[in-house]
């Protein structure tokens, strides 16, 4: 088989997986889903007639209230005629629908801004513009797409000037506010002054006009700047294939090929097609030149021809495969959450500026732990390969709006400031970070005093990616269990900063001093139960989870960490023959969480206990809503059976009911009730039909189950559901700050279980 027909055959196989994709199991990529209930009569007089007429009156009084009272100030627009689509050209409106559904998905996806795509079946410019505008009262924002040029320019020109909301065409400034936080970093890594730049730039439509503006605005000067087109070098005096906007950059030069132009030229700018740049064309540039190639799907030059003619040039690609992506979800998502947060009018100059700034500046920062984990094959270390930040960083989303609602206020354009930036901030991360309020009470009393954490299964790079996380955040001092060699080896392959013997403590199980101490304690403590010196020696050689918990008990560590390995029922085993129970308590139990966007709920026991007694039940209830207590959040408390408040009588049912009868003699002010339905625990309407007078108000937010696969199940499937974040399983009744997680622990479960056992371990030093 030929190389050509092995492409022929991927891109079939593309093509029928992106059409299944686009159509099943619904068509299309979006749908409605409303945001208040629609149950009842009630239900109805207040979102509809004759309730609706309150909010309408208000509106009509003040048209500032509709941010209130309706969807508008989170809702923007993507609209296009199709007549630039991607690489596809002028398709038309209703063919470009799949991409502008795309766009309204990453609106939501990365910014939570609710998004709905609107086609227009209209080329005239007049008409166009007249439709957009008559959309105003019904979106905070209007992203343009696909709009060919010249006429985008005037589109959003005349646009601009009548409307008071933002509106964006993101093929220009999308792009242009990437390539300026890129080549405001080129400049960084190369100490190059901007003044003394020369650039070319092939291809002079709405993007490539559009990123020679922002440079401009950044320091580059216009008399060195080159632009070139289909026809050529675009030089003063040329009238084919002109228009104004090309005209602005019409060069004084003798000039008139590409290859002409890019003599001496320090930087390249490619927005046009497809193998337009041949490497004989590059020869007379700069020896370290910036090329930037952003013809998609394939640039203007191949990274590796170009640096067969160039090997020291920095190179970026609108590619997810090469480095130093110029990928417009970096940017549009993020400038309108600002925008629509302060209420702005438009987006002005000085906000994208500002978004430039906060994007490069973002790319000089140490990665962190989830941009790790998501590019665990890339080292994203600033420099030549790591320009500008990868489309997945979780922190583009609470550091970029900040920067650009602040450039909104200081520029005089925001209806509705924000007084405290830092609250602004902090409320950004719940989009990424489902956890950030739940755990931020644990995070800040893990900040200041950290504990000693020891990670058994050190090489893990998951485990490793949370060590560094667990550095750069300052909640703990983690210890790595592996070998030296291995873990020297990964932290260099994997960019990550942290130093063995400075920021992060090792323990090497094959040439460590202390591996006859632990060997003589393990086989002192577990002789009765079959352990040889010979096993103990092995063991301590061959099972990091051991030597973990061993040095817990010598006090080497404060906390310990394990699970990412193995079966949880092994190493639930090691830590209660090392570590034992805490006083008066008779079972470990396993309550892992599922933060969603109805907050946390906790399951239990979820690994460890597989039928429990009535008195089990009961002592890990206690437990568990203790734990939960330490979050800040009063536990709610449902046993869950298959009986609803007797209406059966089987065993696992009455063992539920003597729990709860135990429960409440132990705690009279726990806010508990069962045993009952699912359904009826997490709905206050549903157990206001079945027993008005239960004792439990609100929704459950701890579910106690008979058994271990009750319990396991729900929660796998809630988290799947739900696709909710997980903090845990949270150990309960060891007697030592430890935790066992499973073989689907991510790298931010690592991190919060990490502080979780700081905190435990601070509260285990006062007692």
């Amino acid at each position: 088989m030929t190389k050509e027909t092995q492409k022929d055959k991927a891109y079939k196989q593309l093509s029928k997986d992106a059409l299944n994709y686009h159509q099943f199991p619904r068509p299309g990529k979006i749908a409605i889903q409303a945001t208040k209930p629609m149950v009842t009569q009630r239900d109805l007089a207040l979102a509809y007639s004759p309730g609706v007429a309150f909010p309408c009156e208000e509106i009509a009084k003040d048209p500032s209230k509709a941010s209130l009272y309706t969807a508008r100030g989170n809702v923007v627009a993507v609209i296009t005629n199709g007549t630039a689509v991607l690489g596809l050209g002028d398709i038309g409106a209703l063919a470009a629908k799949p991409v502008m559904e795309g766009k309204a998905v990453l609106f939501k996806k990365f910014a939570d801004i609710d998004s709905i795509d609107i086609e227009i079946d209209e080329t005239d410019v007049d008409k166009l513009v007249d439709i957009i505008a008559s959309l105003e009262p019904s979106f905070g924002g209007i992203n343009l797409e696909d709009i060919k040029a010249p006429e985008c320019f005037e589109v959003e020109k005349r646009l601009k000037a009548r409307m008071n909301i933002p509106v964006f065409h993101d093929d220009q400034h999308g792009t242009a506010i990437i390539v300026g936080a890129a080549f405001t970093n080129w400049l960084k890594v190369t100490g190059k002054n901007i003044k003394d730049v020369k650039l070319v730039a092939n291809g002079a439509g709405a993007s490539a006009l559009s990123c020679l503006n922002i440079l401009i605005s950044l320091g580059l000067p216009p008399e060195n700047i080159k632009v070139c087109d289909r026809n050529g070098v675009i030089f003063k005096g040329r009238t084919e294939g002109m228009d104004p906007y090309k005209a602005k950059f019409a060069a004084d030069t003798k000039d008139r090929t590409l290859k002409e132009a890019l003599n001496g030229a320090h930087a390249f700018l490619g927005l046009s097609a497809a193998g337009a740049v041949k490497p004989d064309m590059l020869k007379g540039m700069d020896d370290a030149p910036l090329l930037m190639t952003l013809a998609n799907p394939t640039p203007e030059i191949m990274p590796d021809e170009a640096l067969s003619v160039k090997p020291n040039a920095i190179i970026c690609t609108g590619r997810s495969d090469f480095v130093n992506q110029v990928n417009n979800v970096l940017c549009f998502p993020f400038i309108f959450r600002g925008a629509l947060d302060v209420g702005a009018k438009q987006i002005n100059e000085e906000m994208k500026l500002a978004c430039v700034h906060a994007i490069a500046d973002l790319a000089r920062e140490s990665a962190g732990a989830e941009v790790s984990s998501v590019y665990q094959d890339e080292q994203l270390e600033f420099g030549p390969k790591y320009l500008i930040p990868k489309p997945f960083d979780p922190r583009l989303i609470y550091k970029i709006p900040v920067a650009v609602a602040k450039a909104a206020m200081e520029s005089g354009i925001a209806e509705r400031p924000i007084t405290d930036l830092k609250k602004y901030e902090e409320s950004l991360e719940q989009i990424f970070f489902k956890t950030s309020n739940f755990m931020r009470p644990v995070y800040e009393k893990a900040k200041a005093d950290p504990k000693r954490i020891v990670f058994a299964e050190g090489e893990e790079e998951r485990v490793l990616y949370a060590a560094q996380g667990v550095i750069d955040d300052g909640i703990a001092k983690p210890i790595l269990i592996g070998r030296r060699d291995v873990l020297e080896t990964r932290i260099k392959r994997m960019g990550l900063s942290m130093e063995i013997g400075k920021t992060v403590n090792i323990v090497d199980p094959e040439n460590d001093k202390r591996y006859r101490e632990y060997w003589e304690l393990y086989q002192s403590l577990l002789s009765r139960q079959g352990v040889t010196e010979a096993v103990a020696k092995l063991t301590i050689r061959t099972d990091p989870t051991v030597i973990a918990a061993l040095m817990v008990r010598r006090g080497e560590a404060d906390g310990m960490i394990c699970g990412v390995i193995g079966q949880f029922k092994y190493h639930k085993k090691h830590i209660r023959q090392i570590l034992g129970l805490k006083d008066g308590i008779e079972t470990m139990a396993a309550m892992p969480a599922v933060i969603s966007s109805k907050g946390p709920l906790f399951f239990c026991d979820t690994h460890i206990n597989i039928d429990p007694s009535a008195e089990q039940i009961a002592e890990m209830t206690l437990k568990a809503a203790d734990k939960i207590r330490h979050f800040g959040i009063e536990p709610r408390v449902a046993l869950i059976s298959h009986s609803n408040f007797g209406t059966h009588n089987d065993t696992r049912a009455i063992k539920m009911r003597e729990a709860l009868a135990i429960i409440k003699s132990k705690d009279k002010e726990l806010m508990i009730d069962g045993e009952m339905h699912a359904d009826t625990a997490l709905s206050n309407k549903v157990r206001a039909i079945t027993l008005p007078d239960s004792t439990l108000t609100g929704n459950a937010n701890l579910l106690m189950f008979t058994c271990v696969e009750a319990a396991n199940a729900t929660y796998n499937a809630v988290k799947i559901l739900t696709e909710g974040t997980v903090v845990g399983p949270i150990l309960l009744g060891a007697n030592a700050p430890v935790h066992i997680l499973t073989s689907a622990a991510t790298v931010r479960g690592l991190i919060n279980i990490t502080a979780l056992a700081c905190v435990d371990a601070q509260a285990k030093e006062l007692i």
